[in-house]
């Protein structure tokens, strides 16, 4: 695999490929990181740094909207999620970590049609339900999801820890984040069915009745 060496920002946070997220640059180096990514027109990569480390698998940020700037230097800018990769060797050659890193590609060992349709539908089913749940209204998309898309899209819309959302990033196949998905979801919808029940079951107490 091609090795390539990109800018480096160590964040508590996972990015996926085709997510959206808005940053606030305080930081000097990063101001400068920043600076020279709208330049020259780079993406940077985005990987997780917790109290227990920094990961090597990350995902590479596309600069798609400068939202404003400050007299002070600092910079909001919106970030899309585009490429998954993997850290080669860390550089502390300049104020901002860099890093040599080989992009990962998928896993497209063949799986049949059937198959392939028959995850997806189960996929739908429990995903429109836990959406409902969550957000009390179905999910609604009119983008036509490419090969790999739908995963992301809808782990996008879940409530899931750092730990998931890395292992979701770190699976380079979709049918095995299809998979990780469903199961993740079978295990939160009992949860979310009986909170929707307290939910329901506290309103119907409060209605008051007319007395005569």
């Amino acid at each position: 695999m091609k090795r390539i060496r990109i800018p480096l920002f160590p964040l508590n946070v996972v990015l996926l490929p085709g997510g959206r997220l808005p940053l606030h640059i305080f930081e000097h180096r990063y101001r400068v990181m920043v600076r020279r990514c709208l330049g020259e027109e780079i993406e940077f990569g985005i990987i997780l740094a917790t109290d227990q480390g920094v990961a090597t698998i990350g995902c590479t940020a596309a600069i798609t909207q400068r939202l404003k700037e400050y007299p002070d230097g600092r910079l909001e800018i919106l970030t899309e999620g585009r490429s998954v990769f993997r850290v080669v060797e860390l550089l502390e050659e300049r104020e901002y970590r860099e890093a040599i890193v080989e992009y990962l590609a998928e896993d497209i060992t063949p799986v049949s049609k059937r198959e392939l349709q028959q995850k997806e539908t189960a996929l739908l089913e429990v995903f429109q339900e836990c959406h409902s749940l969550l957000y009390d209204q179905p999910w609604v998309t009119t983008r036509t999801e490419k090969p790999g898309e739908l995963s992301y899209r809808m782990a996008a819309r879940l409530p899931l820890n750092l730990d998931d959302r890395q292992m979701i990033l770190e699976l380079r196949d979709e049918p095995g984040r299809q998979d990780f998905l469903i199961q993740w979801m079978s295990d939160l919808l009992p949860r979310l069915r009986q909170q929707q029940h307290t939910r329901q079951h506290i309103a119907g107490n409060g209605h008051r009745h007319g007395v005569n």
